[in-house]
């Protein structure tokens, strides 16, 4: 996968991009990194990408120019003859989830673009992005720590990333679900102990619990996922107990 970043802080991602997984990934060649400073697409001799909003108004307006000229030339240079996705990071776009994290791991070429300032240029939206993403309903001062959560969760999910693909597959959301809750040694810590079933050996009645405190977890926390989640008749009377016991 190649992912471009069109930024005017390309320096924000040193750190992240070339640290844990997300080096490790490149370093495999699973994906390949490129930050651009979108200033160097700006038609005038000062640089500038930001402008007065017609009409008036509070703040300045990110240029359509720089940006257009920018995806233009990185798609240009795209050699796998596919049209890449074009990211707007925006509150006003969709909530990302881990689907849309999963769709996007399917493609060969992502690129990012990072606004800063009151917004964009309408025709940005229209004839450039293929896709406005949100990580939540709240500002950012720009839009590069929003792409950069991105980046990291769909780069998890790239072949060979993780090592096994069981450790992204049992996330929590990635089967619908929040995630059971983990132990590791020791089995008795200051009084505070595993579960018996964990220490059993009995990998169908380890599994059996999983599910279950999935479930219960899920219920506790975030009661919204079952009404897209097809739960089974079993997961069903398991829920039924867990709302008698709460």
């Amino acid at each position: 996968m190649k992912i471009d970043i069109l930024s005017i802080f390309p320096e924000m991602f040193t750190g992240v991009l070339g640290s844990s997984i997300l080096s490790k990934a490149a370093e495999k060649g699973a994906v390949q990194y490129s930050v651009t400073d979108f200033r160097e697409f700006a038609d005038n001799k000062h640089k500038t990408v930001d402008d007065y909003p017609y009409g008036g108004g509070a703040g300045m307006v990110l240029k359509a120019q720089p940006i257009f000229d920018a995806v233009s030339s990185l798609t240009e240079e795209n050699q796998t003859g596919n049209k890449p996705r074009v990211i707007l990071m925006c509150p006003q776009g969709e909530r990302y989830t881990q689907k849309k994290a999963e769709e996007l791991a399917q493609e060969e070429h992502l690129i990012f673009i990072c606004g800063h300032y009151e917004g964009y240029d309408e025709r940005i939206r229209e004839h450039v992005v293929t896709d406005e993403i949100s990580i939540g309903d709240y500002v950012l001062t720009g839009g590069e720590l929003a792409s950069m959560v991105i980046v990291d969760s769909v780069v998890r999910l790239l072949p060979d990333v993780l090592g096994k693909a069981a450790s992204h597959e049992q996330d929590s959301f990635s089967t619908g679900l929040l995630e059971h809750p983990h132990y590791t040694r020791p089995a008795d810590f200051r009084g505070m102990k595993v579960p018996d079933v964990l220490l059993s050996g009995n990998h169908a009645h380890i599994e059996k619990w999983r599910t279950k405190e999935s479930i219960r977890r899920t219920w506790n926390r975030r009661p919204d996922l079952f009404d897209e989640y097809p739960l089974t008749d079993q997961q069903r009377a398991w829920l039924e107990e867990i709302k008698k016991e709460d």
